[in-house]
């Protein structure tokens, strides 16, 4: 389990949070991201922006493993998509989801609320400036058979 976890950590930091190329969009305006090592392929899609629902998936040898949904939106101003990048780049090993606890930088402050593990889980994320909320995500998920 720790082997493909440190995989989807690497995939993560790849695309959306280390800021990789999106690949040909699969739907009308989707954005749609991914990256392979040997049998394991990470697939992350999602629609709109500032409003935005996605998906993010892993196979392995060319089956479903594991999937992660997400549904999210900026409530105020000074958002900062770099922001939220550099968050979800610093996503624990322990909870590899979206992004730590808790993270700061300057005026902007992410934290993340999680129950349950990589097999079931459900959480909550919201970033913060000077104090007041600006953004906020819910993701749930888990192994697929």
């Amino acid at each position: 389990m720790q082997e493909i976890i440190e995989f989807l950590i690497r995939a993560k930091r790849a695309t959306y949070a280390g800021k990789g190329a999106e690949t040909v969009s699969t739907r009308p305006q989707s954005h749609d991201l991914t990256y392979r090592e040997g049998d394991y392929m990470y697939y992350d899609t999602y629609l709109g922006g500032g409003k935005f629902a996605g998906e993010e998936a892993l196979w392995i040898k060319d089956k479903p493993y594991w999937s992660m949904n997400y549904v999210g939106r900026v409530t105020g101003n000074d958002f900062s998509g770099d922001f939220l990048k550099e968050a979800l780049f610093h996503v624990p090993n322990d909870k590899p989801f979206r992004g730590p606890s808790y993270y700061e930088y300057e005026d902007y402050s992410y934290k993340c609320e999680v129950d349950g593990d990589f097999n079931w889980f459900q959480g909550y994320e919201v970033i913060c400036y000077k104090g007041e909320q600006i953004y906020e995500c819910h993701f749930h998920g888990g192994m697929i058979e």
